[in-house]
């Protein structure tokens, strides 16, 4: 998008659901290979205790049953999973509505359902994919770099004038976009905040990458990038807001720990942390589209979607204060917290 960015009529959630669809069928098809569905007929159960039972890794069973969740095949009530009546009647193997073998005649056209399940083994090592290695590597090639731009700049960029419509941008006069990737998100904020200026922080590829966006943008003279590489070297303060977009999501807890301890540092008193990220609801029961996000990030990445309470729990660790969160556009929401 070339000059000034401008609010599409509608949002992009059916752009989501319809891409993200893809793991429905896979996360059946894994459910029913686990046996999930049968080891909750008599009753339900604790995750930890579920996961027992299936033989699977805790964390990835409860990234997946987000989903299940989302799509009403299971319920959580009080921490603990059970069946719904569709479940119950067309899922679970006794049945005599059972679907399974039909569905599982489907398998070799869901190749994701593989993916799934090997993320579901006991020993799963949730290393990422290539994108996330190269991040954790310090090194992206520059062809794969302009790919990741472009990627990240598609979906992206209607979110980024919903996050650049936020009041709290009145008060920021230095915005730091870690991870940014295209930039899309400094871009937006700076043509909507005349007095802000941005940095644009990332490998030094991906900074490259990113310099056609923000020529296009007609931000140049506001907008600079940083080379770096957040995960070995020191970074620059003077900054009164950090921001991670899809950022979070792609890392461990203690990684993402580790991020905000970092932001904290560099921010002075009074200075915000930003993280824009679709979340799952605070019961971990969908909706279906975020949870099907954090099923592409189980594989994918290191990391998975997470609740509000979850970040505000993290970011507090941290030492900030005043963790909320504010919709932006379609699936994604805004939190922010304050350093004291």
């Amino acid at each position: 998008m070339k000059g000034q960015y401008l609010s599409p009529p509608v949002d992009d959630r059916l752009i989501w659901d319809a891409w993200l669809a893809m793991h429905n069928l896979p996360a059946m098809l894994a459910a029913d290979e686990i046996s999930l569905f049968d080891a909750l007929v008599d009753g339900p159960l604790p995750l930890d205790a579920l996961a027992a039972r299936c033989n699977v890794n805790p964390r990835a069973l409860g990234i997946m049953n987000s989903l299940l969740c989302g799509l009403g095949f299971l319920v959580r009530r009080e921490g603990r999973y059970g069946l719904t009546p569709t479940s119950r009647n067309y899922l679970v193997k006794s049945s005599n509505f059972y679907w399974g073998v039909l569905l599982s005649g489907f398998r070799q056209s869901a190749p994701n359902t593989e993916l799934l399940l090997a993320a579901l083994a006991p020993d799963a090592a949730h290393e990422g994919g290539e994108n996330a290695k190269g991040w954790e590597a310090g090194e992206i090639p520059l062809d794969r770099a302009i790919g990741i731009a472009a990627f990240m700049h598609a979906h992206s960029c209607a979110p980024a004038i919903g996050v650049a419509q936020h009041p709290v941008f009145a008060d920021v006069k230095r915005f730091l976009d870690v991870g940014a990737g295209s930039g899309v998100f400094t871009i937006a904020v700076a043509q909507r905040w005349k007095h802000l200026r941005g940095s644009v922080l990332d490998l030094g590829t991906m900074c490259t990458a990113a310099q056609k966006y923000i020529d296009e943008g007609e931000v140049a003279d506001r907008v600079d990038t940083v080379a770096l590489d957040f995960f070995r070297q020191p970074w620059p303060s003077g900054y009164d807001a950090l921001f991670f977009s899809n950022v979070f999501h792609d890392w461990s807890d203690e990684t993402c720990l580790d991020l905000a301890r970092k932001a904290f540092d560099v921010l002075p008193s009074g200075g915000r942390i930003m993280l824009h990220e679709a979340l799952i609801n605070d019961n971990f029961d969908g909706p279906a589209t975020p949870a099907s996000f954090s099923v592409l990030m189980l594989y994918g990445t290191q990391g998975r979607q997470f609740t509000l309470p979850e970040f505000a729990a993290l970011l507090g660790k941290a030492g900030f204060v005043d963790c909320e969160a504010s919709a932006t556009c379609g699936y994604y929401s805004l939190v922010i917290a304050r350093k004291p």
